[in-house]
C-alpha cells in the first residue's frame, strides 16, 4: 500500500527532510479547508516536503496507488477545493520554502533575478528583494499572502498588470515536478512546451518547485490615492484612459472597485480611506447617488534619478 510505503520513507528519512502527517481528524487537518470555505475534502495524509526532490519522490511514490490524486497546496487561498485531495496526499508546499533560501542570480549583461521557492509567499519574496537588494519585482499580486506556486499556477492579476503584465508573463525560469515524478527546468528555450502549460495551467501539468522572477529597481517612493465615483460610467470611462496611456505618462499601478454606500467596516466607506486614520466623507457625494459606489486606486512610482515635479507632471 502506498501510504505504508511513504511512513516508511518517512521514517527512515532524516528529520530534515520529507515529513508525513497522517490524518486522523479532518476537522483538526487544515489541508481539508481553504480560503472560499465552500467545501471540504479530507485527505489521507499531508507530505511536508524538505526540496523539489522530496516532491518527486512523493509522487513518484502515490503513482505505485491507483487513483490516489496529489494536490500541491500553498497558503490554501483556493476558492473551491482546489488545493484539496479527498482521500489523497496533499503536499505542504510552504514547507519546501521554509528551507529553502531565495537567491539573487545576476547574469552577464546587467538583468537581475530571484530564484525563490514555489512555497514562498510573495510578500516574502518582495521583502527580501527590497530590503536585501533594493529590487522588486515588476507585478505582483494585490493580495501578498500568497504563494509564488500558486499564483503562477493561475495567472497573478493585480493593479499592474496593465502596466507590466501578469506575473506569468514576468518569469524567466521554472523548476517543475512533472505527473511522472521527474524534476525538470523549463524556460521558453528549454522545454518551453512544459513551460508555458505549467503558467497558468491550475497545476494539472506539474508542481511549481522553484521560480526565477525577473527584478528591477524598487522605487524610493510611492505616490498613492483613491478617488471615489458614484456615476459607473465616469468610472469606467477614467479607468479605461488611465490604462491607455502612453507609457511616459502612465501610473504605474490601476485598480478599481466597487462598495456599499453605507458604513459596513468590510464593505461600506470605511474601506476607502487611506492611510490609516483617514476619513471619508459621505456629505460629499452627490444627491443623487446610489446603494453602490465606485472607487479608483492609483499608485505612481519615484525613482531616485526622478525630480519629484516629474511625478507631479505625469499625475497632470
Amino acid at each position: 500500500m502506498m501510504l505504508a510505503y511513504m511512513d516508511h520513507a518517512a521514517a527512515a528519512a532524516e528529520p530534515e527532510t520529507i515529513e508525513l502527517a497522517m490524518v486522523a481528524d479532518a476537522a483538526e487537518c487544515a489541508a481539508a479547508r481553504d480560503f472560499g470555505g465552500l467545501v471540504g475534502a479530507r485527505p489521507a495524509a499531508v507530505v511536508r516536503p524538505a526540496s523539489a526532490d522530496d516532491v518527486a519522490s512523493a509522487i513518484q511514490a502515490a503513482a505505485l496507488t491507483a487513483h490516489l490524486t496529489v494536490a500541491a497546496r500553498g497558503n490554501g487561498h483556493s476558492v473551491a477545493g482546489q488545493a484539496m485531495a479527498e482521500g489523497g496526499l496533499v503536499l505542504d508546499m510552504r514547507a519546501v520554502a521554509r528551507r529553502t533560501q531565495m537567491q539573487l542570480v545576476l547574469p552577464s549583461g546587467g538583468a537581475a533575478f530571484a530564484d525563490v521557492p514555489g512555497g514562498a509567499l510573495w510578500e516574502e519574496v518582495l521583502h527580501w528583494a527590497v530590503s536585501s537588494h533594493g529590487l522588486a519585482p515588476a507585478s505582483w499580486t494585490d493580495y501578498l499572502r500568497l504563494t509564488v506556486g500558486g499564483t503562477l499556477s493561475n495567472g497573478g492579476v493585480s493593479g499592474q498588470s496593465f502596466r507590466y503584465g501578469p506575473q506569468v508573463s514576468n518569469v524567466a525560469e521554472l523548476e517543475v515536478v512533472t505527473g511522472d515524478g521527474q524534476c525538470r527546468v523549463c524556460s521558453p528555450s528549454v522545454h518551453p512546451d512544459l513551460f508555458f502549460a505549467v503558467l497558468g495551467g491550475l497545476g494539472q501539468f506539474g508542481v511549481i518547485t522553484r521560480a526565477r522572477i525577473p527584478l528591477s529597481p524598487a522605487p524610493q517612493t510611492v505616490k498613492w490615492t483613491r478617488v471615489v465615483y458614484a456615476s459607473f460610467a465616469d468610472y469606467a470611462a477614467d479607468a479605461e484612459w488611465l490604462v491607455t496611456r502612453p507609457s511616459e505618462r502612465a501610473f504605474d499601478y490601476v485598480e478599481g472597485f466597487a462598495f456599499c454606500r453605507n458604513d459596513d467596516p468590510v464593505n461600506g466607506w470605511p474601506s476607502v480611506p487611506i492611510p490609516a486614520g483617514a476619513h471619508f466623507e459621505p456629505s460629499l457625494l452627490p444627491a443623487g447617488a446610489g446603494p453602490v459606489l465606485y472607487c479608483l486606486e492609483v499608485a505612481l512610482y519615484q525613482h531616485h534619478h526622478q525630480h519629484p515635479d516629474d511625478v507631479d507632471e505625469v499625475r497632470r
